[in-house]
């Protein structure tokens, strides 16, 4: 898991060849197309996450022959980010909602402006700002513990230079305006696909105009559309990085006046056999066991995975009570 806290030494364990360069984003706004010089522009990113914490972790390095960051409104050099995590897609930014013709534009922005999928624009770098906007009515999200953000450059306005930074958000399947408690957290999977793309816009002159938007999606509607997202796969560890045999385990209770409880397996590694010791005892060689207690009580219950080169343990105590 990075640490997000500008070294990004961590990030060198992401092979280059993971990494999304210049050469697959597109100029979509003045007819470049792919022909994109590096000496004008050039981006790098790296995209992780890490499972059940339902975060997305970017690394991102640009470089920019013109940096404009000192105005404090949103005409800056952004790297603009857009996800989907459940793929529902449909348009997700007012201005193109359908609905429009029913009801006023404001109404709109408070019944779900950014709700379903969301759009970051990521300041590059922030100077005496938030390090992003929320293109929606969720400016919360950009917030700890929901998002954080570091940065590493020596930039001066107006010249050249590299800046590097990395950021991890959470998605949301629905992001309310009313906060956390009102919103769905997207539940990121192993080999489950996400919408998910991004763009640079590059302002590089004193009148403070745009002058490039390049994109990944290859398409202007992937800011506002989340039909126009890419895919991204969200793949398992690689198997040099994994750990080995992990023992690990969750439960629910069925039925509290039964005393009855379910046990699913959630351990690493390669398992060949489960022994379950439930601490009244009794003992199951089930993968995920049902089990009912016959007595009210505190119960260490213990998990032991075994294959033929290793065996793990995992006991908690006391998390299993029974009335």
């Amino acid at each position: 898991m990075p640490h997000i806290d500008g070294n990004f030494s961590e990030w060198d364990r992401v092979p280059d060849t993971y990494a999304i360069g210049l050469n697959q984003m597109k100029e979509s706004m003045n007819g470049i197309g792919f022909d994109l010089d590096p000496t004008d522009l050039d981006v790098t990113v790296k995209v992780g996450w890490v499972k059940d914490l339902n975060r997305l972790y970017f690394y991102v390095e640009v470089f920019d022959d013109f940096w404009e960051f000192e105005r404090l409104d949103i005409k800056q050099d952004i790297f603009e980010l857009v996800v989907d995590a459940d793929m529902s897609g449909g348009n997700f930014i007012k201005k193109w909602n359908a609905n429009t013709s029913r009801i006023p534009m404001e109404e709109l922005h408070f019944r779900g402006h950014g709700s379903h999928a969301q759009n970051y624009h990521v300041f590059m770098p922030s100077i005496n700002k938030d390090w992003a906007m929320v293109w929606g009515n969720t400016p919360w999200i950009k917030d700890f513990p929901h998002a954080n953000a570091a940065y590493e450059h020596n930039l001066e306005q107006g010249k050249s230079g590299l800046l590097k930074m990395e950021f991890w958000i959470t998605p949301f399947d629905h992001a309310a305006i009313e906060g956390i408690d009102r919103s769905a957290v997207s539940q990121l999977k192993e080999n489950e696909l996400i919408a998910l793309s991004w763009c640079v816009l590059d302002y590089d002159d004193d009148d403070k105009v745009r002058k490039d938007f390049i994109n990944l999606a290859h398409d202007l509607n992937m800011i506002h559309d989340g039909d126009y997202m890419n895919a991204f796969r969200l793949m398992p560890l690689s198997e040099e990085l994994n750990a080995g045999l992990q023992a690990n385990w969750s439960f629910v209770e069925v039925d509290r006046d039964r005393r009855v409880f379910a046990f699913k397996d959630e351990s690493l590694g390669s398992v060949e056999k489960w022994t379950w010791d439930f601490g009244d005892g009794t003992t199951s060689q089930e993968q995920n066991p049902v089990h009912q207690y016959t007595t009210s009580g505190h119960w260490t219950v213990v998990l032991t995975v075994e294959n033929k080169d290793s065996k793990s343990i995992r006991s908690k105590v006391w998390d299993v009570v029974t009335k």
